[in-house]
């Protein structure tokens, strides 16, 4: 591994293989995760995500294969410049939320005052103060699981790494928690979540790694994997005919008041012309990539899904 390649990633793993019993959970995955990136590691439930967390964080020890974290391959030496939520969720319930997130911070080195100021502020930046001085007890789950995510980032951590984040969380939560992940962002962090929920990963991830079966299936951009299935045209005539399914691509099909179909590797262009020359005209016309769900089930697989319901 070349110094110019380390000195680009926060995250960096070759080969990972975890054993439980007869069964690789992990079985031979490779991560790069660029720096200042948020990066998403997907997969149906039971995929290996969490095994290839903790193995990444140094929490459990892979069986074979190498990784490094923030320059090093001892991750628990850099533990006080990660934060790290886990898929378990837990907070001393009779603690008040700032002095819970202060808490956290203080297992990452950070002085309680400067834990507790800072709670204030990200609390209220969440529109959370009104919880700033009540017990973990007393708060919605969605909202204790969200302070325990400010606990996670109160250090301001290089890296950030997210295990299965959005679980369990509410729409207004998991807005807030998006809107926190953006923020860590751009204050320079580095961004590593698990999830099975392809919205958020469409919405945040500047690369993914998709993991099924312990193997990992692909690794890429959204549109690259958005690129392995084709782009759908939806048009709309002006004069409707059922004779306009003879100008179009073999698999269109009605829908609404217009046809969907492939969009010829040429371009649609074509295919216009071709309509507008007949006299049915465009009265609607729109271009849709495939959503990253559907990239991910083609990716992972029907069954693998099902298997993992």
């Amino acid at each position: 591994m070349g110094d110019n390649l380390s000195d680009t990633l926060a995250v960096q793993a070759s080969g990972l293989v975890k054993r439980f019993g007869d069964r690789r959970v992990v079985d031979g995955v490779d991560i790069a995760v660029p720096k200042g990136a948020i990066y998403g590691v997907l997969g149906p439930n039971g995929a290996g995500k969490t095994t290839t967390l903790r193995m990444l964080l140094g929490i459990i020890e892979p069986d074979d294969g190498m990784r490094t974290m923030l320059g090093t391959p001892h991750p628990r030496d850099a533990s006080d410049r990660v934060g790290y939520l886990p898929e378990e969720r837990g907070l001393y319930p009779s603690m008040k939320s700032v002095e819970a997130i202060a808490f956290m911070g203080a297992l990452r080195g950070l002085d309680w005052s400067t834990g507790r100021k800072r709670a204030r502020t990200m609390l209220e930046a969440a529109n959370l103060g009104h919880a700033a001085d009540q017990k973990i007890k007393k708060l919605s789950k969605g909202m204790a699981q969200f302070v325990q995510l400010l606990g996670s980032v109160v250090h301001e951590p290089e890296l950030l790494v997210l295990d299965e984040p959005f679980s369990g969380l509410d729409p207004v939560n998991q807005e807030r928690l998006e809107a926190l992940i953006v923020a860590q962002r751009d204050r320079g962090a580095t961004i590593l979540f698990s999830t099975h929920v392809m919205a958020h990963a469409e919405r945040l991830c500047d690369r993914l790694t998709i993991i099924a079966g312990g193997k990992a299936r692909f690794e890429g951009t959204v549109d690259d994997a958005r690129a392995t299935l084709p782009v759908k045209a939806h048009y709309v005539p002006h004069h409707p005919s059922a004779d306009i399914a003879r100008l179009l691509p073999a698999d269109a099909q009605p829908e609404g008041k217009g046809w969907v179909f492939t969009q010829p590797k040429e371009g649609i262009e074509g295919v216009l012309v071709k309509l507008i020359d007949a006299g049915y005209g465009i009265s609607g016309l729109s271009i849709e990539p495939a959503r990253l769900h559907d990239a991910f089930v083609k990716i992972v697989g029907r069954e693998a899904l099902e298997q993992a319901a």
